[in-house]
């Protein structure tokens, strides 16, 4: 990859670290990442704002200011194109800065913008370059995943023993990980709209499925059980899997929706093809025997088609993400 290549791709990575920043809050909007540079410093930089406004571009030509002008911007997502009530369009406000050159990470699949805000910006004489960089396609998963296919991007996440078992027999399990997968868990839940386990796992453990994190308990995700029962005050009820793509279901806003159990729910999100991502916290206990995570897993011990991204060290524990081969 030449120099310069090497470059964008880097403050393209950058930006898509601010864009987690967003997550879920920006809802029913993409969170998105923007960084200004320019002389190779950076000017300005934003991320999508809670309920969507203002959009990241806008506030990282609001931080530059004046010195916007001449500078390059870095956006994980095409700008919008598309004017609103709400203000002037990122497009517009981009051109109306000065910004010479824009590279993005993504285009944008909204049928508003969908390739009219990269040529809106080369008519007004703006260098604009679209990267398709992993980085970013990674950073907007729930976006793309609800717009292409009118779902969530769905993540089923699992903690389970060395021995592949997520609780015993009589379906205890609690404390099976340490505190550090806990608390990297609630971070997860703290990115996700959704949250959802099975009618089995509510009966059983009454999870609270809330944020514990010191500064983010406001950001606890609304909380699912599949039944095609009454629910409990508080829940929503998902009648089926193939349900999270229904337009009329009450999951319609939802770009990430994370599964935390138990094993049955868990098969029938990946029997369905369902499951987008595999988030395991591998612990250095064993049962010999039990409640297994997967009902038919691979050599590695997770179902077949699914391949590891990447596995760090949490404590005692492992975190693994699978990602489809």
């Amino acid at each position: 990859m030449p120099p310069d290549k090497q470059d964008d791709a880097r403050w393209l990575a950058a930006a898509a670290a601010l864009a987690v920043r967003g997550r879920p809050l920006s809802r029913p909007n993409p969170a998105v990442g923007a960084i200004l540079v320019r002389d190779g410093m950076v000017i300005g930089r934003g991320w999508t704002q809670p309920g969507g406004r203002p959009h990241a571009e806008a506030v990282a030509l609001a931080e530059a200011g004046d010195t916007a002008k001449g500078s390059t911007l870095y956006v994980t997502l095409e700008p919008c194109a598309h004017e609103s009530a709400r203000g002037p369009c990122c497009t517009q406000l981009t051109i109306s800065a000065g910004v010479v050159r824009v590279v993005i990470g993504v285009e944008d699949p909204d049928p508003r913008t969908a390739g009219d805000g990269i040529a809106r910006l080369k008519a007004a004489g703006i260098t604009a370059e679209l990267a398709d960089n992993p980085a970013c396609h990674t950073s907007l998963a729930g976006y793309l995943m609800r717009q292409r296919h009118g779902r969530p991007f769905v993540t089923l996440k699992l903690a389970l023993t060395a021995d592949g078992f997520i609780a015993r027999q009589d379906g205890t399990s609690k404390w099976i990980t340490g505190p550090e997968s806990r608390a990297h868990a609630h971070l997860e839940r703290a990115m996700s709209d959704a949250i959802l386990v099975g009618g089995g796992t509510l009966r059983a453990d009454a999870p609270r499925l809330d944020v514990r994190l010191p500064g983010l308990e406001q950001r606890s995700p609304r909380r699912y059980v599949l039944t095609r029962g009454a629910v409990p005050e508080g829940w929503h009820h998902l009648p089926s899997p193939q349900a999270i793509a229904d337009p009329a279901s009450n999951m319609a806003d939802v770009q990430y929706l994370m599964i935390e159990g138990g094993s049955q729910v868990a098969a029938a999100f990946l029997d369905a093809g369902l499951v987008d991502r595999l988030l395991l916290y591998r612990a250095p206990v064993t049962f010999g025997s039990g409640i297994p995570a997967f009902h038919r897993p691979g050599p590695d011990g997770v179902p077949k088609g699914w391949a590891l991204a990447d596995r760090r060290r949490l404590g005692s524990d492992w975190m693994e993400v699978y990602q489809p081969a």
